[in-house]
């Protein structure tokens, strides 16, 4: 990792530029996301000033470790739609868009964080679309959304519909917790029509569609068979399915009483809380960084459990 200071912004907002090399060992050449080089470099401009409460412009181990998962497992974001909260400098955000995301959408709620990571998209060349209307001219670009968790609208959130939530070091703030937990359930609960609307009481297969005459229509259905839940779209010809939205959350926990507090926000809003850090674990891209510790992070996959 190098770097070099650009003071021209004033003390209180020096910044300094960053270039994380993440480093795929031998057996990794098969990896959709490894170059050929074996060497993925990203620029970033970050905050000097991390203690003066410039957060958002610095890089957090959390997010060091959902980059190394989203380039390790490439096949749980390629060709889906994902969408991160509190993307900070914007480094998760450019690791969705190299391995391919279908759509890239990432947020921040302080405009000073947001004008930051929108340089840093482009510093790595990729093109940055503000307007969320404007999605479908070009499904490659990366979408930049100013969204202040505590004022962020349920309409707001559900034109997003997003197949993966990603989070990075968002568990930090008591007093943030439920407008958080809040966001994640409207997010993680995002049934379309056609889609599942039926709570966790429905056996394997389960009907989510009436008839006009009030009758159950088998013909779009719930497979709740592997533990999570997926529509079954059936239009005559073909039988498609589609997961429910899921979330991935890393997060190094330094107040066990935070931490625990989520975790009660959460299960009171009917999401299901998985601790995947010993199943799930990402190919240490980033072995050269003593002061990046992989096993300080925990992985959270979060679902909703009450779709109705």
């Amino acid at each position: 990792m190098t770097s070099f200071k650009d003071n021209s912004l004033g003390k209180r907002d020096a910044r300094i530029c960053k270039r994380i090399s993440f480093l795929f060992p031998d057996g990794c050449s098969e990896l959709q996301s490894c170059p050929h080089s074996r060497a993925l470099v990203f620029s970033l401009q970050c905050s000097l000033n991390m203690l003066e409460g410039d957060t958002g412009c610095s890089i957090w181990p959390s997010s060091l470790f959902l980059s190394e998962l989203i380039l390790s497992r490439p096949e749980l974001f390629s060709n889906k739609s994902c969408f991160e909260i509190g993307s900070g400098v914007g480094l998760v955000g450019l690791c969705i868009a190299h391995v391919k995301a279908s759509k890239v959408i990432l947020s921040d709620g302080d405009l000073s964080t947001l004008a930051n990571m929108k340089f840093n998209l482009e510093l790595n060349h990729l093109n940055v679309e503000a307007d969320l209307s404007q999605r479908d001219k070009d499904p490659s670009m990366v979408k930049c959304l100013y969204l202040p968790w505590e004022s962020a609208s349920e309409s707001q959130l559900q034109d997003i519909m997003p197949d993966v939530v990603l989070g990075a070091d968002v568990i930090y703030d008591p007093v943030c917790m439920p407008h958080l937990v809040r966001v994640l359930a409207i997010l993680l609960n995002q049934m379309d029509l056609g889609f599942c609307r039926q709570r966790p009481s429905c056996k394997d297969l389960s009907p989510n569609i009436k008839n006009e005459n009030g009758e159950h229509d088998h013909k779009d259905a719930i497979d709740r068979s592997n533990g999570r839940c997926k529509a079954i779209y059936n239009d005559g010809r073909n039988c498609l399915s589609k997961e429910a939205p899921l979330a991935y959350i890393a997060c190094v926990i330094r107040n066990i009483e935070t931490f625990n507090y989520f975790l009660s926000l959460g299960e009171q809003a009917n999401l299901d809380i998985v601790d995947l850090t010993n199943s799930l674990k990402p190919v240490n891209l980033l072995c050269y960084m003593q002061s990046y510790n992989q096993a300080s992070v925990r992985l959270l996959r979060i679902t909703c459990n009450n779709i109705q």
